[in-house]
């Protein structure tokens, strides 16, 4: 939510000709006051952030349908078989396409699902060659330049999100609407809670719109804050999750998992014994080529046997080993709930299973982590995650369009004092705050702000220019000169 409670009784709603004069403004707290201040300046400066991070998110939302419309070819076998051919094959069909780079992953299909075998090459830096392959007739398919098994368009749309293409310098953007979206929307909620509560009102109240409210800013504030108390939960989701991979908050958030060793396990890939020849098979395919160098193709029709005999069904990835004398790994791709996560390392000499790890042994941190980045990738609950990342990003829109329409509709009229847009609520917010308040205030909110660099950064410059703002205002205004009371009887 942003910009919730914009006026939040602290400044009179302007009056007409017609109506009757304005009642005395509510007495705020010095809390609500600090709080609807912030809010309001963090609301008008933040909200074109995350106005970007609602439009960019909102096209990503339709990656997978966009995939399918684009890429069908690619992606799609025309007629699905009777039964796979054997994986071998498959590799070697890619590497005769593709003779160059070295086979890093490998992704068997299933269903109207195509062969992935993806090459990497030294030009094209974290980026990788994927070729697709009909798995019941080994023909390629066709090729893409992915980005960690996405395709070009949705890469496309994911830097959108992420950085608008503007590399390390526009990550700043999303981890700056990330790190005060939370903060807006839990402000929001607290000065809605306290105005219904001055007023009397149920708790259905706070879920319902007041359209009994004339036109005006009273009933966009109830449209506004209404509907970012529906959204808060969302909201609030969006935002931690957005920062776990943000540039500074997500190195701090990285940090606090290794101190409390919650990432999620290593497998070992360590090889008891290593064979000085690779082991003969019938048909003898020598074309696939790992990371630690040449292989050959039967191992991976072996690695994914003792894979599947291990209990890893479902889509799986195989990656040859990074080196020479290691153990390949098998990892379960599926990301939609419940999701499959378990990997093996295999000896892809002879087949054995050397380690094992399962995702239901991850520490709760790790499972949540990356449980919480599916869902924000809208892929954790397939269609239904989509509406849901789709309806946030509309509403969050919707309520940014409101507060500053409440911005708008508080401006002064009259022809003596016009205005482009209300004024902000009142300064001495900290000034009358009690001091044990302070005490414990200033200190987590100083943690806070180094936890989350950029909302602190931020925070520390919107006081300083408010402070520097209203010592100019003082200096300007004109010294109220006292008159001395006229002698009686004059």
């Amino acid at each position: 939510m942003s910009l919730t409670e914009l006026s939040g009784g602290s400044t009179p709603e302007p009056a007409t000709a017609t109506e009757t004069p304005a009642r005395p403004a509510r007495r705020t707290s010095p809390f609500g006051a600090l709080l609807l201040r912030l809010h309001f300046y963090a609301g008008i400066l933040v909200a074109p952030f995350l106005v970007v991070a609602a439009l960019t998110g909102l096209a990503y939302t339709t990656t997978p349908q966009l995939d399918s419309i684009l890429y069908s070819d690619q992606l799609t076998v025309a007629q699905v078989g009777d039964r796979p051919l054997p994986l071998a094959d498959q590799v070697g069909a890619a590497r005769n396409a593709h003779p160059e780079g070295s086979i890093t992953t490998v992704q068997p299909g299933e269903g109207d699902r195509t062969t992935r075998v993806t090459f990497a090459l030294p030009e094209l830096g974290d980026k990788q060659h994927t070729v697709y392959v009909d798995p019941y007739t080994a023909q390629v398919q066709g090729q893409l330049t992915t980005w960690f098994g996405s395709t070009p368009a949705t890469t496309w749309l994911d830097d959108l999100h992420r950085n608008l293409h503007l590399g390390v310098v526009g990550r700043h953007y999303s981890e700056l609407a990330a790190s005060w979206l939370w903060v807006l929307a839990l402000g929001g909620v607290i000065l809605w809670w306290r105005r219904r509560s001055a007023s009397r009102a149920t708790a259905r109240h706070l879920l319902v719109p007041d359209l009994s409210a004339g036109k005006g800013v009273r009933r966009t504030r109830g449209w506004h804050a209404t509907t970012g108390i529906w959204l808060t939960v969302g909201l609030l989701f969006l935002s931690a999750t957005g920062l776990t991979w943000s540039r500074y908050a997500g190195a701090n958030f990285g940090a606090g998992l290794d101190a409390l060793s919650a990432r999620a396990p290593e497998i070992s890939t360590s090889l008891t014994t290593v064979p000085d020849e690779p082991a003969e098979t019938g048909g003898g395919h020598h074309e696939a080529s790992g990371a630690g160098g040449v292989v050959e193709s039967a191992a991976f029709d072996r690695v994914v046997a003792a894979a599947r005999t291990a209990g890893l069904d479902g889509p799986v990835e195989i990656a040859p080993a990074a080196e020479a004398g290691s153990a390949w790994t098998v990892t379960q791709v599926d990301n939609t709930w419940p999701v499959a996560k378990d990997r093996v390392a295999v000896d892809p000499a002879g087949g054995q299973v050397t380690a094992r790890s399962d995702f239901a042994d991850w520490p709760l941190l790790a499972k949540l982590s990356g449980l919480g980045i599916q869902a924000h990738m809208g892929i954790l609950f397939g269609p239904v995650n989509q509406i849901l990342l789709a309806a946030l990003a509309l509403g969050l829109l919707c309520v940014i369009v409101w507060g500053y329409r409440m911005w708008w509709q508080r401006r002064p009229t009259r022809a003596d004092r016009r205005a482009l847009a209300g004024t902000p609520p009142p300064r001495g917010g900290v000034r009358g705050m009690p001091l044990w308040v302070l005490l414990i205030g200033v200190p987590v909110t100083v943690a806070i702000g180094w936890a989350l660099p950029l909302f602190g950064i931020t925070l520390l410059a919107f006081l300083v220019i408010d402070v520097v703002v209203g010592a100019v205002s003082r200096r300007r205004r004109p010294a109220v000169v006292p008159t001395s009371p006229a002698p009686a009887g004059s």
